[in-house]
């Protein structure tokens, strides 16, 4: 990198964590010599870090920063045009009443170089100010018209990108603007290990399934309070997401209540207690909750726009779809912690905990590890781990033949394969709690029978174990003369 593109593109603070892609596309953008104004959409579910990335950005570029806050219009201008003051260092501030002046004085701070203009938490103006994506458009349209030397970067962030787009849409859409958009998501397994400071990949799992990859829960809802080791996890657990004392306890309630309105929450908690309990169709949900397929799909679809829950086509029947819950505090909120809560506030959390326990192993940490090993086979397998490309990897049901129970693959990889998309790399089971041996590559292989059966080129498809305890001495012998794979902790962490 010579001189002058180090000077383009400030080095990440030591204080911000990974986040390099997202580092270098933000600094990108803000630095870009060329003129004519711009402008980037920064989203994401909340408490991924976005803020704090967007401060650093402003703080290494010598950038303005705004945080919006949810107030009417008059306030905001008023603080608005305190923090510009500041960062003008002019003797007074401006009196701004109308967003078209502030906006137009924001946009101002381009006329001379490359200058990040940053709106955080924008869908909290938007809310009392409707106009104001209009008026941002219209500001846009005169720089390009009159001003083309203009280098505003101007980012606003804020919210999911189903959000964004909503609040984007329209004749005078901003997205037709932006060649910047940016999603913010959380850490991947492996990333949320290192930012947690857990070396233990079985340890790592399990404090995944409580918290995922979303930063601040670590540093603002437990205060950096980690597992200090495997022995440590059932203590962390009463201790923090288990304990009414702190903010974690009811971090999973607030999001889906600010994610939910009033008439869905009821039904939102209940769709979610029964996909926590394995039940993963409409119709399934429906039967277990006790209402309309109607209702339940309008729910279904709800939880789904806010980014709550993922909808995946089974890998076999590609017209049954599956749900499965997008955030894994949500998944051990309703799996362990909604059902017992008035145990919890009454009792100690450590009595409540050895008796969910079980509970968690099974309807928590067993189907996040098989989640974890769908992303890894797409995200950190080798190359020539399954002799093609990995595009998707999701569960998938096989009809088994007249008289025979059904057959239930965890992991089903598709991919390309010499310019084939689609074709079947892998059939897998995982097991959390098991020790894997010759009889679970037995079900493999007569599910691969069958798929062949009925008309799947299962010819390269590679019989897969992923197990969180290990795999017996005859699958060991399977996987020494080639006819299986196998997948083990360590492998899933640190392994291709």
């Amino acid at each position: 990198m010579s001189p002058s593109d180090a000077a383009a593109h400030p080095v990440k603070p030591d204080h911000v964590f990974d986040r390099e892609v997202e580092w270098a596309e933000l600094t990108g953008f803000v630095s870009d010599p060329r003129p004519g104004a711009t402008l980037g959409l920064v989203s994401g579910q909340r408490r991924q870090g976005k803020t704090f990335l967007l401060q650093a950005v402003a703080k290494a570029t010598e950038g303005f920063y705004f945080d919006g806050q949810a107030a009417a219009e008059a306030e905001t201008l008023h603080r608005l045009a305190e923090h510009f003051g500041e960062h003008t260092r002019a003797t007074h501030p401006p009196h701004w009443q109308r967003w078209e002046d502030a906006v137009d004085a924001l946009l101002a701070l381009g006329d001379q170089r490359p200058v990040p203009v940053i709106i955080d938490n924008f869908p909290d103006l938007v809310g009392p100010s409707p106009a104001l994506p209009s008026v941002i458009h219209g500001a846009y349209r005169r720089l390009h018209q009159v001003r083309r030397h203009n280098r505003a970067r101007l980012i606003l962030s804020g919210g999911t990108p189903s959000l964004m787009r909503r609040l984007f849409s329209g004749p005078s859409s901003l997205h037709r603007l932006a060649s910047l958009e940016l999603l913010v998501q959380p850490f991947d397994f492996r990333e949320a290990a290192r930012f947690w400071g857990i070396r233990s990949p079985r340890l790592a799992v399990q404090v995944h399934a409580v918290v995922g990859g979303t930063p601040a829960y670590r540093s603002d809802l437990v205060c950096d309070d980690a597992p200090t080791g495997p022995h440590d996890f059932d203590a962390w657990v009463c201790r923090t997401v288990l304990s009414p004392r702190v903010p974690l306890y009811w971090e999973a309630r607030n999001l889906l209540e600010e994610e939910a309105n009033h008439a869905d929450r009821a039904l939102s908690h209940s769709t979610l207690v029964a996909i926590a309990a394995g039940c993963s169709t409409p119709g399934g949900i429906a039967e277990r909750i006790g209402a309309s397929l109607t209702d339940v799909s309008h729910v279904l679809a709800v939880l789904r726009n806010r980014g709550l829950l993922h909808a995946e086509p089974d890998a076999f029947r590609p017209a049954l779809t599956r749900y499965r819950i997008a955030e894994p505090l949500l998944a051990f909120e309703h799996a362990v912690a909604w059902p017992h809560r008035a145990l919890i506030e009454q009792e100690d959390a450590a009595g409540v905990w050895q008796r969910v326990r079980p509970t968690f192993d099974a309807a928590v940490a067993a189907p996040h590890f098989a989640q974890l090993c769908r992303g890894w086979t797409t995200e950190f397998a080798a190359p020539d781990t399954f002799r093609g490309e990995p595009t998707t990897a999701v569960r998938g049901t096989v009809s088994g033949p007249a008289g025979h129970a059904r057959l239930d693959v965890d992991v089903a990889v598709r991919g390309t394969v010499e310019g084939r998309p689609g074709v079947l790399l892998s059939v897998g089971l995982a097991r959390w709690n098991e020790t894997m041996d010759i009889h679970h590559l037995e079900q493999l292989r007569r599910a691969l029978s069958v798929l062949g059966a009925s008309g799947e080129d299962v010819n390269g498809a590679a019989p897969a174990c992923y197990s969180g305890i290990g795999f017996g001495p005859e699958l060991r012998a399977a996987e020494a003369r080639g006819e299986v794979l196998l997948v083990d902790l360590d492998r899933l962490y640190h392994g291709g």
